[in-house]
């Protein structure tokens, strides 16, 4: 069974996107013809969904580019009595991505991780292939994407039918990998020698916490604040989110061994998640990380 499994990293999602644009050129035919199942958390969730639903990840890309500075426009610059960002330009997006499309209407095997914060549970969004545990396959495919996408602080929770409120996925499955470890063997019956996962990262960060011996260790450490800008750094979440996925990883790895196939690639900085100025340099990068594992690339895709 072939699963590709994307992470979670906001605007460095164009990372991940630059590197199935170049897998889909390469092999002419779309993702979700090379993989069995596709899973993907928050900006992750919406390549995912793209690729499943057999969007040009070229059309994904300039989406990014399109909406990626509308998305990050700051309401407020604290997040203390709203959110920074609204979810207007969010949700355009993916409803002008993804219109009336339910999880019923997809059968191909989808997973988006998300968290319900009404009843304090993790959980996952599936496509209609059969599992029981998704009890509601009313939901749009939109509604599920955005879920996954409600970073905490940054975003809003996402009201789902007024059953719930759920959050970013990455809270807890940043890198979906095993979750589709999880997905193959207990629902698919499938053994881990028949488990091939290609998970992309959304860049390897290097987040600046020195040694100082001034520092209070409060608040705006964690989150800096920055004048003239007006603009506080999501250090934490930041943080948060990469310690996630490479702790699965580091797991997986052991538990699939060569079946587990990993991009990524040192950032060489800070990019937060919510920095659409790094665009550019995320798709460069992507393009250069594609080059770097192409000849891996063709190996696994031949098993």
């Amino acid at each position: 069974m072939r699963i590709l499994c994307i992470d979670g990293g906001g605007i460095r999602g164009v990372f991940a996107v630059a590197i199935l644009r170049a897998i889909e050129k390469e092999y002419n035919q779309p993702i979700s013809d090379m993989f069995d199942m596709i899973a993907g958390t928050s900006t992750g969730a919406i390549i995912a969904a793209s690729a499943t639903l057999e969007l040009n990840m070229g059309e994904v890309q300039e989406s990014y580019i399109k909406y990626g500075h509308k998305i990050f426009t700051k309401q407020t610059p604290f997040g203390f009595l709203k959110s920074v960002y609204s979810d207007r330009y969010l949700r355009h997006y993916m409803q002008e991505a993804f219109g009336d499309i339910t999880l019923f209407d997809i059968k191909k095997p989808l997973l988006i991780p998300t968290v319900d914060i009404t009843h304090g549970n993790p959980f996952v969004l599936r496509s209609n292939y059969g599992n029981a545990e998704q009890n509601d396959y009313s939901i749009k495919l939109w509604d599920a994407v955005l879920s996954s996408s409600s970073a905490p602080i940054f975003f809003p929770p996402n009201n789902i039918n007024n059953h719930y409120l759920a959050i970013d996925g990455g809270l807890w499955a940043n890198n979906p990998s095993l979750v589709c470890i999880t997905e193959a063997q207990h629902f698919f019956k499938k053994n881990l020698d028949d488990i091939h996962i290609m998970s992309i990262g959304t860049g390897l960060q290097k987040i600046d916490f020195s040694i100082e011996t001034k520092k209070k260790w409060g608040v705006t450490q964690w989150l800096p604040f920055h004048l003239p800008s007006m603009k506080m750094t999501p250090k934490l979440l930041d943080l948060a989110l990469h310690l996630s996925s490479e702790s699965v990883t580091y797991h997986c790895q052991h538990i699939l061994g060569e079946h587990y196939f990993r991009i990524n690639e040192e950032l060489g900085k800070e990019v937060p998640f919510d920095a659409p100025e790094y665009i550019d340099f995320l798709v460069d990068l992507g393009d250069k990380t594609f080059q770097k594992n192409r000849k891996k690339i063709a190996v696994f895709l031949a098993t």
